[in-house]
């Protein structure tokens, strides 16, 4: 009896062995399983999710953008997943060396990985909105409109002449998720700690606000790419606007024509009535003519001084410009430049 029992006892730990070693190994599968690499790529590997994505366009844009090294990977992330739930729109790195178990947390817990945003130097708001339409998540007609909106302009402390002002040309790290509000609202922080007390100071002395700085840096922007005559530039418009001479900026006069593509400036361009249109009206025009480049903000703040009132293009077209204190020597500028226009055939 005591035999049979010790037999049965016996059979009894064999069984309680064998599943928990059965367990073992399964929890191991189960483990190698999950932790296996995602794609086998060392380097980032981004995945956009949308917030319309569902479970068949999620599972393409892992195995194609995802590049998901095989079904059992892309089944793997599905399992902790189940489906699309709690995912969240996004820019996921799926990269990097990450497991599956890594991607499937990632995609679950909106770990999202920022992209590094330049905002470029462009003419128009509308065009900042389509550009940064490319790079983001929300198109450009929802970016538009933000720029527009009446109520968040007065909240930012600007109106939509001069929004673009607020996005100074630099790089910044954001969400691709990043809604077209909160866009403006970071432009806003960017743009209160560029402008420190010191810079504050600076367009004081000139007797700008820092908007009228960003105006004018935009005129100099599209007068010259030269840098070393920026200030010299922002020096002469400077001497204009406190003569109450009016700026007759080119560029400007472009703006004003929606013709960013005029080579040439002639006296019919220079009748368009827009306030933009500094031929025809003194002073600042209401805004930026352009998203300028932080250089050339800088250039007005440290503009030269001197007493040029005057400016022409160089006819050797080498992009900088001939400087003149009187209208007869700008004349003489001016007639240079002209033949060299008309010898070149430029209309």
């Amino acid at each position: 009896m005591k035999q049979l029992d010790f037999l049965r006892s016996r059979r009894v730990r064999i069984v309680i062995l064998t599943v928990l070693l059965l367990l073992l190994v399964a929890g191991g599968a189960a483990c190698a399983f999950f932790m296996r690499s995602f794609n086998g790529a060392a380097e980032p590997v981004y995945v956009y999710i949308d917030a319309d994505d569902d479970a068949d366009s999620l599972r393409a844009k892992l195995l194609d953008e995802g590049r998901a090294s095989s079904s059992l990977s892309l089944r793997g992330v599905q399992l902790l997943q189940s489906g699309t739930a709690g995912v969240r729109p996004g820019r996921y790195d799926v990269g990097s060396g990450q497991s599956v178990l890594d991607v499937a947390r990632r995609l679950r817990r909106g770990q999202q990985s920022p992209l590094r945003l330049t905002i470029p130097c462009v003419w128009r708001s509308q065009d900042l909105a389509g550009r940064l339409s490319r790079v983001l998540m929300a198109d450009s007609a929802a970016l538009a409109d933000a720029m527009t909106d009446a109520a968040l302009l007065r909240e930012l402390g600007t109106d939509s002449a001069n929004v673009v002002g607020l996005c100074l040309a630099n790089t910044y790290e954001v969400y691709w998720t990043i809604a077209p509000v909160d866009f403006l609202r970071r432009m806003k922080r960017e743009s209160d700690r560029f402008w420190t007390d010191e810079r504050r100071a600076a367009a004081e002395r000139l007797g700008l606000t820092p908007a009228q700085v960003v105006t004018l840096a935009s005129i100099v922007d599209k007068e010259t790419a030269a840098a070393a005559e920026q200030p010299r530039v922002a020096g002469m418009y400077l001497n204009r606007l406190r003569t109450g001479m009016k700026l007759q900026a080119d560029p400007t006069v472009k703006f004003a024509l929606g013709r960013f593509d005029l080579r040439r400036i002639l006296h019919e361009h220079l009748t368009v009535d827009s306030p933009y249109n500094t031929y025809r009206y003194e002073g600042l025009p209401p805004g930026p003519i352009c998203l300028p480049s932080l250089q050339s903000i800088e250039a007005v703040l440290r503009a030269e001084q001197h007493d040029y009132l005057y400016m022409c293009a160089k006819e050797d077209f080498s992009g900088t410009h001939n400087f003149a204190r009187t209208y007869d020597e700008h004349m003489a500028n001016a007639r240079r430049y002209r033949a060299a226009l008309n010898a070149r055939g430029i209309k």
